[in-house]
């Protein structure tokens, strides 16, 4: 039976109109971007064999190319209109930041982060600069590495700070492992960074640590 034959209240469509898009499960998301399914198939059962397939929604979306088009359904078309809609949403995160106070909004800081460096198969460190009203000045990312770690050099983090003429900065990186507790490396560059940083009157708010579990927050767990 097709999606267009079921009752209206089950339709996704027609739920994400009246119920809003948080109501819909992540394969009736995924139908909708899909818009139409395979021979046998509506494009809700291609979106739970996908789910299936490729173990996660998440899983799904960070797909590179070549597995993305293995899966059934898709292709070279539907892969460029997903990274679109997800290079939307991170431009959506950044400019809902620019438009507030960043410092006072650790969710919209958390949201963004983990959109910008959870995906990444190696390490980033990164950071967000901010002015003294802790408005978002600049997202930068300073440094690549490898699964397990990023060489992070403190004097690069103050030039580039001072060159957003920033007076505060959250720091951020990921962990590809994908777990969020910091290392003893972790606390002991925070502290270093937050030092060097210290003698030109700039200021650390905080220290984003991003991981399959989220973001781990450096100042909502006091060590900062």
């Amino acid at each position: 039976m097709a999606i267009t034959d079921w009752p209206e209240s089950e339709r996704p469509r027609e739920r994400l109109l009246e119920r809003g898009a948080s109501a819909l499960s992540d394969a009736e998301l995924l139908a909708i971007f899909l818009r139409t399914g395979v021979k046998g198939k509506t494009a809700v059962d291609l979106a739970r064999d996908l789910l299936r397939d490729f173990g996660s929604l998440r899983a799904l979306l960070a797909a590179d190319c070549e597995t993305f088009c293995k899966g059934e359904g898709l292709g070279p078309a539907k892969f460029t209109q997903l990274q679109a809609v997800l290079e939307m949403s991170r431009r959506y995160l950044a400019e809902t930041l620019r438009r507030g106070d960043a410092f006072s909004n650790p969710q919209d800081v958390r949201r963004f982060l983990i959109a910008k460096l959870r995906d990444y198969p190696h390490e980033v460190f990164a950071c967000l600069y901010l002015d003294n009203r802790h408005r978002v000045l600049a997202f930068e990312e300073l440094f690549r590495g490898t699964l397990d770690g990023a060489s992070v050099h403190p004097r690069e983090v103050v030039k580039q700070a001072l060159a957003a003429n920033a007076a505060a900065v959250i720091l951020a990186h990921n962990h590809p492992s994908g777990v969020v507790e910091p290392s003893a490396a972790d606390r002991a560059l925070t502290q270093r960074l937050k030092e060097a940083l210290a003698l030109v009157d700039i200021r650390v708010l905080d220290h984003f640590i991003v991981g399959e579990g989220g973001g781990y927050s450096f100042a909502e767990h006091g060590l900062l």
